[in-house]
């Protein structure tokens, strides 16, 4: 099988054609179903293409390559392909140690092969499975038959097979040099490249992106790396997760308790302190309640401090009660650590370079344009310090970062007014300040809050939801003639709804822009150019009607 697909991949070479089409045609659904996840553990990011070996020749700087980008998630394809697209010889570095559980991907990074690619699709699944409940009341006569966790599982696989095979081809057809090594810096202008089987090489370059990312948190207590996956397992389980305890109030944590409620498993979120840390905490709130009416059940103010595996293979899950002090226990199938991300620089060698990183996170202390205080040496995504650590956000970054280095662009990356999306049940949107923030920074009597709570139109038929649980809120600065400096969505498509408005936020719209911009009817989206009722006046903010 080995010597077939590197005789195919080599085939598919020569021919431009039939290589587009590999992804969906052979590799992505066979190599899938077949390899990646099967007994004979064959990685797709492991076959060959083709491409050139390690690089001798030298440039006219005196070094093999113009730029190595180490890191191959979202961020890192976008740099190392904007950079070759402008004349550059580049290289492009990804490994991925296995997690805990020892499950490992292809390329592509964390957005794609476990995190937002898969989510989003778990997510859509819960979504249509409260959707069947509600096509009763639209006329339609469904019949449930139940659900396949593991049907589910391998149409992800097999999409993200495809993608990883996508990243491939298209490094190879902008002649990028992609190498799947673990990178180690030995010095600013040389790296050291070790391979799954331990064997070593050097390359060397005029510049260096790191572009690794980060993995989740397991906590150090007894038992949790034995027997504890993280989002980066949870989408490659084989078996459905039963009873679930998603430990943390991280929206990783929150999402995946979301659609694994929706999917009919019986889920407990546990949250130390504060859900959605970062976030408007009045949104946050909202979250949570209307995913313990959807019957979640939340276990406030706990925190794990050990877990045990019992005879019968469940887990038996020890937590402290942080008032009392009380300790308590439960039983689940599965436990899911979300407590948090780490950068992973700890292995990079930075140290020899001199990198700054923030002592206890770890995080790069990135400055100005993506740079560090080494200047040949740049960073982007995740692991930059008190930046946003979402997938397009790299993407951007890693584009102007290329264009600036070799296309003569002056363009930097805008970190403020960048819109999110959590996922949860009931979608929560935002762009700009939290209420929270902008009081901070700007001061009760310059800030006003717009606010109601709404009802979507497609919920009225089946009834099953109470009236005015979606809320959209506008907050503005009065003293800068009502400039829009946040905007909080939850409901509905919120992705969809958020992301116009951002580029309204971005622009400085004011709050008479809003209210001037004719809205679209009967839409969710419409609420934002409606809204007209203060925090300040007190005046009730609960909707009836369209």
């Amino acid at each position: 099988l080995w010597m077939a697909l590197r005789t195919f991949a080599r085939v598919c070479h020569g021919s431009r054609p039939l290589l587009a089409a590999a992804p969906r045609a052979f590799g992505a659904a066979f190599v899938s179903r077949t390899c990646s996840s099967g007994p004979i553990g064959l990685d797709l990011s492991q076959l060959s293409l083709g491409a050139p070996t390690m690089a001798t020749e030298k440039l006219s700087h005196g070094f093999e390559y113009d730029l190595v980008v180490v890191g191959g998630g979202s961020g890192g394809l976008a740099c190392a392909k904007a950079a070759a697209e402008l004349g550059a010889k580049v290289a492009l570095l990804d490994f991925v140690k296995p997690s805990t559980q020892g499950t490992t991907w292809g390329l592509g990074g964390t957005c794609v092969n476990v995190g937002c690619i898969p989510k989003k699709i778990m997510h859509q699944a819960a979504l249509l499975g409260e959707a069947t409940a509600d096509a009763e009341a639209y006329g339609w006569e469904v019949e449930r038959k139940g659900f396949s966790w593991e049907k589910l599982v391998q149409g992800v696989r097999d999409y993200i097979g495809s993608l990883n095979w996508g990243y491939r081809t298209d490094l190879r057809s902008k002649s990028v040099s992609y190498k799947n090594v673990f990178g180690t810096f030995v010095d600013e202008h040389t790296i050291e490249c070790t391979d799954r089987r331990g064997r070593k090489t050097t390359m060397t370059s005029d510049k260096f992106v790191i572009a690794v990312g980060g993995r989740p948190q397991v906590p150090d207590i007894p038992g949790a790396k034995e027997h504890c996956i993280t989002s980066d397992d949870l989408f490659y389980l084989g078996n459905a997760p039963g009873k679930t305890l998603c430990v943390g109030g991280s929206y990783v944590s929150l999402e995946c308790a979301g659609f694994l409620h929706g999917l009919g498993f019986d889920v407990t979120a546990m949250i130390r302190s504060i859900p959605l840390r970062g976030f408007d905490q009045q949104m946050a709130g909202m979250i949570v309640e209307y995913m313990e009416k959807q019957g979640v059940s939340i276990a406030r103010g706990q925190q794990p401090t050990r877990i045990e595996k019992l005879e019968s293979g469940k887990l038996r899950v020890f937590s402290r009660v942080l008032e009392s002090g009380e300790e308590v226990h439960a039983d689940f199938d599965t436990v899911m650590m979300a407590t948090g991300r780490y950068p992973v620089t700890r292995d990079l060698g930075l140290d020899k370079l001199g990198v700054e990183v923030h002592e206890k996170t770890g995080f790069i202390l990135g400055r100005d344009g993506e740079s560090t205080n080494v200047s040949n040496i740049f960073a982007i995504g995740d692991v930059l310090h008190e930046r946003p650590e979402l997938t397009p956000v790299a993407i951007l970054a890693g584009k102007l970062l290329a264009r600036r280095l070799y296309g003569g662009s002056s363009k930097m990356m805008e970190y403020e007014n960048v819109a999110t999306t959590v996922f949860t049940p009931l979608e929560y949107g935002s762009v700009g300040l939290s209420e929270e923030a902008a009081l901070e920074r700007f001061g009760e009597e310059s800030v006003e809050v717009y606010h109601t709570h709404t009802t979507p139109l497609e919920w009225r038929l089946p009834g099953h939801r109470a009236d005015n649980q979606c809320y959209v809120k506008v907050i503005c600065n009065r003293a800068d003639q009502e400039r829009v400096i946040g905007i909080h969505y939850l409901g509905p498509n919120a992705g969809e709804v958020i992301q116009g408005f951002s580029a309204a936020v971005r622009l400085g719209a004011t709050k008479d822009d809003l209210d001037m911009t004719v809205g679209i009817h009967p839409t969710m989206a419409e609420e934002l150019t409606l809204v007209h009722i203060t925090k300040r006046s007190g005046v009730s903010a609960m909707k009836s009607g369209c």
